[in-house]
């Protein structure tokens, strides 16, 4: 259903891959220690993602050999091991088509300003970085193991971001396969028989659909953990005006919530919030959903408000320590910490938005862990 082929453009020189390659670009937040840690390296893909002068970047690593150009198109099988999990997929081309051609399924709304940052970073290098993680049905695991046979792997690295990262200290692995060769073959074949499902990269996506691109950059696997994305919240009325107001049970940590329910921080304590009503619709009933639709507006937010970093910011479900600390230093207001999103739910709403492709769920829903390492192939695309 969904045509892919091999990806040709750059890609590390294997000396250097784990020196290149970096964090999504999204989970680089501004003055933190991985944003600083990463600007001091010189190698790192920090500086095409995210840099003054992504261009000149590019150019620089082409210099110094960092980066090298590969024109055979090839799949490249992608392992990452982690305590206590693995999870297999493989980056490829997949051909750009509009939502209403039911091969490319959302399930999530997008912010215009990310997708236009986007396509300015592609139009000033001509490469697709940071690929969008995709969920498929398609029976691809054979294909993939035999890739893991056919030879030793070209890029075998720990990474390693000064413990500032979430990725740190995962193993990664990674098969580059011939687009002609039998397993080559084996994976184009696989993936052509069912649509990609995005999971994490709506923005990334939605700028190939508007830079015109033939194709995308994606990663592809049958494997998903869903965390929750949880918010730091300045609302213009402080949540201390509206306490009152709220069936607030008090806890004693700032935890994971149970499903339809929220959990409250500030400096003055930690409350449990049950929702008020749950409907029965896939989107309704989502908690992300419920704490848009029952305390931010107790609060003064609007909708066009969760965009701007003055009211909010995303934390991961694992990374609750650093999102209390947000609040403990006064940077905001008060935390919220939510149920994940399941990926039946998560499907049930891509599959419902088929037929409506209205029914999509708020921004910053779901984060897909880990995270995939962008940098280990650049795709260079062609528009139509």
């Amino acid at each position: 259903m969904v045509a892919t082929i091999g990806l040709t453009g750059l890609r590390p020189d294997p000396s250097r891959a784990s020196d290149i390659a970096s964090p999504p670009y999204d989970v680089i937040k501004p003055g933190t220690p991985l944003e600083k840690l990463l600007s001091e390296q010189q190698s790192s893909l920090f500086h095409i993602i995210l840099g003054d002068d992504p261009a000149g970047a590019r150019d620089r690593m082409l210099a110094d050999g960092a980066l090298v150009s590969d024109d055979e198109p090839a799949y490249y099988v992608y392992e990452q091991t982690w305590p206590g999990g693995q999870r297999t997929g493989v980056f490829a081309a997949a051909e750009v088509s509009p939502y209403s051609d039911k091969q490319i399924i959302r399930h999530e709304k997008t912010f215009d300003d990310k997708v236009k940052g986007r396509i300015g970073m592609r139009r000033a290098t001509g490469l697709h970085i940071g690929p969008v993680f995709v969920l498929t049905r398609a029976p691809i695991g054979a294909a993939l193991e035999q890739a893991k046979k056919d030879g030793p792997p070209v890029y075998d690295f720990t990474s390693e971001f000064g413990g500032y990262s979430e990725l740190e200290g995962i193993d990664n692995k990674v098969w580059r396969v011939p687009e002609q060769s039998p397993t080559g073959q084996a994976i184009q074949a696989a993936l052509a028989t069912e649509p990609l499902y995005i999971a994490d990269g709506h923005h990334r996506y939605h700028a190939s659909l508007l830079n015109e691109q033939t194709h995308f950059l994606c990663y592809v696997t049958e494997e998903a953990v869903i965390q929750a994305y949880n918010r730091v919240i300045n609302g213009v009325r402080p949540f201390s005006e509206i306490a009152a107001e709220l069936p607030l049970q008090p806890v004693e940590s700032c935890r994971t919530p149970p499903k339809h329910s929220l959990c409250i921080y500030t400096k003055d304590g930690c409350w449990d919030l049950a929702a008020q009503h749950v409907p029965y619709d896939v989107v309704g009933r989502l908690d992300c959903a419920i704490l848009e639709r029952e305390l931010y507006p107790k609060l003064g937010l609007t909708h066009d408000m969760i965009v701007d970093p003055n009211h909010f910011d995303y934390y991961s479900e694992s990374a609750l320590d650093e999102m209390k600390a947000a609040v403990d230093r006064g940077d905001y207001d008060m935390a919220v910490a939510l149920h994940p999103v399941s990926l039946d739910a998560l499907m049930a709403v891509a599959d419902a938005g088929l037929e409506d492709p209205e029914i999509v769920m708020p921004e910053k829903s779901t984060f897909f862990q880990p995270k995939i390492l962008s940098g280990l192939a650049l795709y260079r695309y062609s528009n139509r």
